[in-house]
């Protein structure tokens, strides 16, 4: 711990470096976005550009039914890139850097970021159904960690800009500060206070800057203005319909986590990895080309954002169509990740959550309800129910479906939403998307961020006052003897002139095993030197510190604060003291034998 002390940076510095990050990260969302155009280009048009607006639908691929290769190419270079140089780099990316954060110390291979880098490119760019937002969160992580590898800082430090340099990929690559800011303190930050939420907050700010300058300030989608619910009773019956919309969206979300996850387990059956992601998206090509050949457009293919724009500008408005659209990307996003794909969940999460959304009022439009509803709003409001129920992290949808709309009418509603989405979700589904990845390894992450009320105490509010102060030069045997203290335990400071000298546990399994026995010790001989001295007045947090930095058992506990003396002990705080108080202190909380989020 004193190390640690050593090696922690100024606040000053470490906002500086998370402000270094929010650059580097964004010109990384930058040249990742140009590498998914070029390969897209590459594989579909069979052009070099770097130009693709994934707003729009892709153009017909001159290789006819031969389209349906192209996924299964990129899956060759996916496999390759992932199995040589960063298996890590499978899957969606961000239980990778939760496990991270949480079991590593925020220590993250420098290799991840480029492998992800280059294997999600080809799987967003050949087809693939699913996100940038999963590769770059992991690809900031990483640039966070080997900036905190580099230059020597605790754990502590370490994890904040691994946090900052997620959120930062989140507000490059969507343009939503806002909802960086947020992804990073409801799923990244084991702590959260002005050392940690600074160097977030700063790294979103200067990503945000540099996605901007070469994006534009644009939201991410174009939205018609959308009328805001009236006061008169018909905005009741809507405002009940968005809550109805946010239970199905729960419904849907737990059906795409488990799916997702049954998807990996029967692909995990056939041991070749190229032949398990080829077989994937080689089923995904032909679900490209049958959507092609039937209705127009490949639909599914990456990010499918051209699917929710349409959905926003109310173009896409029928509800079967839009009921067909979702099952086929929950489908293509199975196949994808679960043969082992790179690549995000969010964006497939959008889209699902758009077309379950639109469809859902479309259907009661068609069925003449006495409200019309508008399709892009419920469309909104499914995109963050579907986002907030599948990965737990609401106040991110709420924000970041905000700010990628800027449509501020929609919060009300969406909020309602997406409360009962998470409500119905954890009914069906105690792990979210990210998590349930995690306890499937063994690996469990705290799901609710909990203020410690213990820690914020007074020493001389918890400790243990029952002691007994006794001279160094006082027999062992004689203590043991005493008949008074028989039955239980008891806490002994020792003192030597005047001055604190150790501390000695007694308790009945100590009695019971020296009885009868004649150790001619004295108590100064017996006694335990690893303990600390501390204030009546210091907080319980601090005393733990001072206890976790001397690796002392126990604190000593005195009046005031000058050269510590025995006539001036009040008190003793021992680990199991510690824990006690703790597990008194969460138990106001509801208990729950699994605690889902």
């Amino acid at each position: 711990m004193e190390a640690e002390d050593r090696q922690r940076l100024s606040l000053p510095l470490l906002s500086l470096l998370a402000m270094a990050l929010g650059v580097i990260t964004g010109f990384g969302a930058v040249l990742f976005r140009d590498l998914i155009g070029l390969i897209h280009n590459l594989f579909f048009t069979g052009h070099l550009s770097l130009h693709y607006d994934a707003n729009v639908f892709t153009a017909p691929a001159p290789w006819g039914a031969l389209v349906i290769l192209v996924p299964v190419i990129g899956a060759v270079g996916v496999t390759f890139l992932v199995s040589n140089f960063a298996p890590e780099a499978k899957g969606h990316g961000v239980p990778e850097v939760m496990e991270a954060i949480y079991y590593r110390g925020g220590v993250i291979r420098p290799v991840v970021a480029l492998v992800k880098s280059l294997a999600s490119a080809i799987a967003i760019g050949s087809g693939s159904s699913v996100g940038r937002e999963g590769p770059i969160i992991q690809i900031g992580s990483a640039l966070g960690s080997t900036l905190g590898q580099i230059i020597r800082m605790p754990a502590g430090q370490r994890i904040a800009l691994v946090a900052a340099g997620a959120g930062a990929g989140i507000a490059s690559t969507f343009n939503t500060p806002i909802g960086g800011v947020m992804f990073a303190i409801e799923l990244m930050l084991p702590e959260v206070s002005v050392e940690t939420f600074l160097p977030v907050a700063i790294a979103n700010g200067a990503a945000t800057f540099v996605g901007r300058w070469f994006f534009g300030d644009a939201p991410a989608f174009q939205v018609p203005a959308l009328q805001a619910l009236s006061s008169d009773p018909s905005a009741l019956l809507v405002l009940l319909l968005f809550a109805v919309l946010g239970g199905l969206t729960g419904v849907a979300a737990a059906g795409f986590i488990r799916g997702l996850h049954v998807a990996e387990d029967l692909f995990d059956k056939i041991r070749n990895r190229y032949l398990r992601h080829m077989l994937g998206m080689l089923a995904v090509g032909g679900l490209l080309y049958l959507l092609f050949r039937t209705l127009g457009q490949y639909y599914v293919d990456g990010v499918g954002y051209a699917t929710i724009q349409a959905i926003l500008s109310d173009q896409t408005t029928a509800f079967w169509l839009l009921g067909l659209l979702f099952v086929c990307k929950l489908l293509a996003t199975s196949l994808s990740l679960g043969s082992g794909s790179s690549g995000g969940i969010f964006s497939p999460s959008l889209y699902m959550g758009a077309t379950l959304g639109g469809g859902f009022a479309a259907l009661l439009n068609w069925l003449n309800l006495p409200v019309h509803l508008s399709v892009p709003a419920f469309a909104m409001v499914g995109m963050g129910a579907m986002v907030g129920g599948g990965t737990g992290a609401v106040m991110t949808a709420v924000t970041m479906i905000f700010e990628m709309t800027l449509d501020y009418s929609i919060v009300m509603p969406m909020i309602v939403a997406v409360a009962m989405s998470i409500g119905a979700r954890r009914v069906l589904s105690h792990e979210n998307i990210y998590t349930l990845k995690l306890v499937r390894r063994g690996r469990a992450i705290p799901k609710a961020r909990h203020a410690n009320m213990f820690l914020v105490h007074a020493a001389h509010e918890v400790m243990d006052t029952d002691i007994e102060v006794l001279p160094a030069a006082a027999s062992f045997d004689d203590y043991l003897m005493r008949p008074e203290h028989a039955g239980r335990m008891r806490h002994l400071v020792i003192a030597q002139k005047g001055r604190i000298f150790g501390v000695v546990r007694v308790n009945t399994g100590l009695r019971r095993g020296l009885e009868g026995s004649h150790t001619g010790a004295t108590l100064g001989e017996v006694a335990n030197r690893n303990f600390t001295v501390v204030s009546e007045d210091d907080v319980v947090f601090d005393v733990i510190r001072r206890m976790s930095r001397r690796d002392a058992n126990m604190a000593v506990v005195i009046r005031g604060r000058g050269v510590p003396r025995a006539s001036d002990v009040v008190g003793l705080i021992s680990k199991e003291h510690v824990a006690d108080s703790v597990a008194a202190s969460i138990s106001i909380y509801p208990r729950r034998d699994r605690s889902p989020t």
